[in-house]
């Protein structure tokens, strides 16, 4: 049954194998203070003694947020089944209709919301190599203030290759995936 209680009353489980860093950590605070009112659509999930099953970012990002009180659900489970429901809830089976959100979406909506994409404005400086020839696009690109580099993959790769560079900016606390791309160039053992 879900209750609305003091945020004080919540423990955070000590064996959740999930974190948020920096950036997304900041969103999702930004999320709670935005839209209070999703959190009682979305309770926290807590076992009997208090102990968060699923939820404990959400958590975290509540007493970040300065909440004084949060929805749970208390659950009534194994041992077992709590390990599972830990992961579980975490998980994402599903995949994203990325042209349906770049057609029929705000990006920065988006962004703001926690999910990752691509911004009109990071494409609009190609423009400006249109109609140059490619020696003139080349010293445009080697003078640029900024680069970019494109990779193309196959959907199964590209999936691989974003966990990857995910879980090693996770591992590694870094800002984003430009910064493990410098830390193997710098041959760190990462």
């Amino acid at each position: 049954m879900k209750q609305l209680i003091k945020i004080s009353q919540v423990k955070s489980n000590p064996n959740n194998p999930r974190l948020i860093k920096n950036d997304k950590f900041k969103k999702l605070v930004k999320s709670v203070q935005d839209f209070p009112e999703m959190l009682e659509l979305r309770p926290i999930v807590v076992d009997e003694n208090m102990i968060v099953l699923g939820g404990n970012m959400r958590l975290k990002a509540c007493q970040e947020a300065g909440l004084k009180e949060v929805w749970i659900e208390v659950a009534n489970l194994t041992e077992q089944q709590k390990k599972e429901f830990t992961i579980k809830d975490n998980v994402g089976f599903g995949d994203w209709e990325w042209d349906m959100l770049a057609n029929e979406w705000d990006a920065e909506k988006l962004d703001d919301w926690g999910l990752g994409v691509w911004k009109n404005d990071e494409l609009s400086n190609l423009n400006e190599y249109e109609g140059l020839d490619a020696e003139s696009k080349l010293d445009k690109f080697l003078n640029a203030e900024l680069k970019r580099m494109f990779l193309v993959y196959d959907n199964e790769t590209f999936e691989n290759v974003i966990e990857w560079f995910n879980n090693q900016q996770q591992k590694h606390e870094l800002e984003n995936h430009s910064q493990v791309i410098l830390k193997l160039m710098e041959n760190e053992n990462i």
